[in-house]
């Protein structure tokens, strides 16, 4: 796949747009799905003779310094004592999780996120790896990662890492011009990342993800040109790179950064297009979205091979399976239905000392949510879209049931983003650049909702 988008495409579809990690999205969760219908899922899960292995996703909230840009739902202290209840109140949930679900359920992929998952210490990571260890059963040759500070971690803490089992790393790196990382208060030399990551080559993880963002004040596409050449040069795995929404209102650390130093529009559009250069050109593999890899990584390998798949965390080789979301805000699905945590410690933690689990909202999808999933995850996973795939999963007639969708997909179609014919909707190489925009012709919210503020730009 080359790059060749036309400069007036990547300005047409410069728009707000969900990120599809779920369909429906999380802005649609409701307060009156219940710890009660959760439960249900779970029964039914239980139930079932023929479940897939699980995907656990552990929010650990805390960061010892705030970075301006970040959006995550975060904790900032440097009282690291508060770690060791935080991690009591997780064997509590994950306790009344296997009461209902059934304790020894398989897992095949398992996340660390944050907040800065280092901010524990190594002793903290074994005691949180042994707990999971006793509940459930860790499958051979499953995905099993963590978020890493670059400012937190050590090789020999690395070393503790690939102990306690993790085999894919991913480290905030954002920028590494000095500049712009002093302008979002996260302040790490390009050196420190380089000699941790030719550590964990050496150490044997079997992959390496960096974060990029671009679109921070003080960059320009020639800075940032500098860094994309020092992240070839660094050559990870896999790359995600993500394009900054300044949104003040919504996120409080976000007040801190200067509007005034942020790129303009044109500025971004033109580090976005350099970035597909520079990295496609490097050899990587564009996967989709925000996501980069290289060849032979796992990856690269699901998208040829057409086994791509999506979840909370973004593009993944793991089948489509059931994800439990542990810890404050995470969000978690099981069956038809989509759930999330309390958002603040003190109602989590309120929540398990009435021993219930910690659910505030969700919701169950209901006969038009699955059908419209498995056409916006074709779409956003394969490129590829089989009418008659779809027709018979769930007893429709495609062109009839989405005809207004398919009028919308003709202006697509005319610019070169998608082919229709009689067997279905084929993304074009230029189109797996915008997919979200294909994706978004079939989100039937999002034809009543005209507040996209609350999302990212597409591009």
């Amino acid at each position: 796949m080359s790059h060749a988008i036309p400069d007036d495409l990547l300005r047409r579809f410069d728009v707000p747009g969900p990120r599809y990690t779920s369909y429906p999205t999380a802005d649609r969760f409701v307060e009156a799905f219940t710890e009660r219908d959760y439960i249900q899922a779970l029964g039914q899960r239980r139930a079932g003779s023929m479940a897939l292995p699980l995907s656990l996703y552990v929010h650990i909230p805390f960061c010892e310094s705030v970075c301006y840009y970040c959006a995550c739902n975060k904790v900032i202290t440097r009282h690291h004592e508060r770690a060791a209840q935080y991690l009591r109140y997780l064997a509590r949930e994950v306790e009344l999780q296997v009461e209902y679900l059934g304790t020894g359920q398989s897992v095949s992929q398992l996340h660390l996120g944050g907040g800065t998952p280092t901010f524990l210490s190594d002793a903290e990571l074994a005691d949180l790896m042994s707990m999971l260890r006793r509940h459930f059963s860790f499958a051979p040759g499953g995905e099993y990662s963590v978020e890493v500070d670059p400012r937190t971690v050590t090789e020999e803490r690395l070393r503790a890492l690939a102990a306690l089992g993790f085999n894919r790393l991913s480290f905030g790196v954002q920028d590494f011009d000095p500049a712009v990382q002093k302008a979002v208060h996260r302040v790490q030399p390009a050196e420190q990342v380089f000699a941790l990551v030719e550590a964990a080559r050496r150490i044997g993880f079997e992959s390496v993800n960096v974060d990029l963002i671009y679109g921070l004040p003080l960059q320009t596409p020639e800075s940032f040109q500098r860094t994309l050449a020092q992240v070839n040069q660094l050559r990870p795995d896999r790359i995600a790179l993500y394009a900054y929404a300044h949104l003040p209102a919504r996120f409080k650390p976000q007040r801190r950064i200067v509007a005034a130093e942020l790129p303009s529009a044109g500025d971004k559009l033109a580090m976005l297009s350099a970035s597909l250069d520079a990295l496609m050109g490097a050899g990587y593999v564009y996967v989709g979205m925000d996501h980069f890899a290289l060849p032979n990584d796992a990856l690269a390998v699901a998208k040829r091979q057409g086994r791509l798949h999506r979840n909370f965390q973004g593009y993944s080789t793991q089948p489509d399976c059931d994800l439990i979301g542990l810890g404050v805000s995470a969000i978690g699905r099981i069956g038809a239905t989509y759930s999330q945590n309390a958002k603040t410690l003190d109602e989590y933690r309120d929540l398990l000392d009435q021993g219930r689990l910690p659910i505030v909202r969700g919701l169950a999808l209901t006969r038009d949510d699955l059908l419209r999933r498995a056409v916006i995850m074709a779409l956003m996973c394969q490129g590829e879209l089989l009418f008659e795939s779809i027709e018979l999963a769930h007893l429709i007639d495609f062109r009839r049931h989405f005809a207004r969708e398919l009028e919308v997909l003709d202006d697509l179609a005319a610019q070169g983003l998608v082919r229709v014919d009689d067997t279905g909707i084929h993304v074009t190489d230029t189109g797996w650049f915008l997919v979200r925009a294909i994706a978004m012709v079939f989100d039937k919210h999002l034809r009543v909702d005209q507040d996209r503020a609350k999302f990212s730009r597409i591009i």
